[in-house]
């Protein structure tokens, strides 16, 4: 985050306390400006109209919209706007379909302070974050199979359609640098290099219709 630039944050946690512990830690980092809050996801869709946040930080648990329907919804909506999940669940389904909702990190709740500051100022700076112990399950998954990732089926498919790195960039909202990454990535994992083996590949695997 530049010197000038104020992040306008917002926060959905059904529990007052969590709330009121971020908006805390929050407090004392330059440049971030928490402007609203709310504690469902219907109550959620109207703070974001009123307030206009930049971020959003998400808890999974809501008592209403789930937390990744809930970003579903939004990044429709928004699609500028940029979500982090912030939530006590390590699974790694809830990661992936946090991938397919269209949110730019995901957070566990014991995470030290400093992560949460870190995945703020990465996923404002157009990049993603995930807790060090979610990156590690997620390395350690991608090591032990022979799938992608959603997000790199999200990338091959953009590939295949064509798409340079900065087009990738701003239709998937992340970086060159990411959409790089996950490109060489795919084509070590793949063992691919040529493009219409790459477009072969995902219509084999249906991440593009026959």
């Amino acid at each position: 985050m530049s010197a000038s630039t104020i992040i306008r944050l917002a926060l959905v946690d059904n529990h007052s306390l969590v709330r009121d512990g971020i908006r805390a830690l929050l407090s004392v980092v330059p440049n971030v400006d928490v402007v609203g809050e709310a504690e469902n996801g219907a109550g959620a869709l109207e703070m974001v109209i009123h307030c206009n946040p930049d971020l959003l930080l998400v808890d999974i648990n809501l008592p209403d919209i789930n937390g990744l329907e809930l970003t579903r919804i939004l990044r429709d909506r928004h699609p500028s706007l940029k979500i982090l999940i912030l939530s006590m669940h390590d699974r790694k389904e809830y990661v992936s379909e946090s991938l397919r909702s269209g949110a730019s990190g995901y957070v566990l709740k014991n995470s030290p302070s400093r992560e949460i500051i870190a995945a703020i100022e990465a996923i404002t700076n157009g990049g993603t974050f995930y807790s060090a112990e979610i990156a590690q399950k997620l390395l350690l998954d991608e090591g032990n199979s022979n799938e992608l990732t959603p997000r790199k089926n999200q990338v091959l498919y953009k590939m295949a359609q064509g798409l340079n790195n900065k087009e990738m960039a701003r239709v998937l909202d992340i970086s060159v640098r990411t959409v790089e990454t996950h490109r060489l990535s795919i084509r070590r994992k793949l063992n691919i290099d040529k493009p219409t083996a790459l477009i072969k590949y995902a219509i084999d695997h249906g991440i593009i219709p026959r």
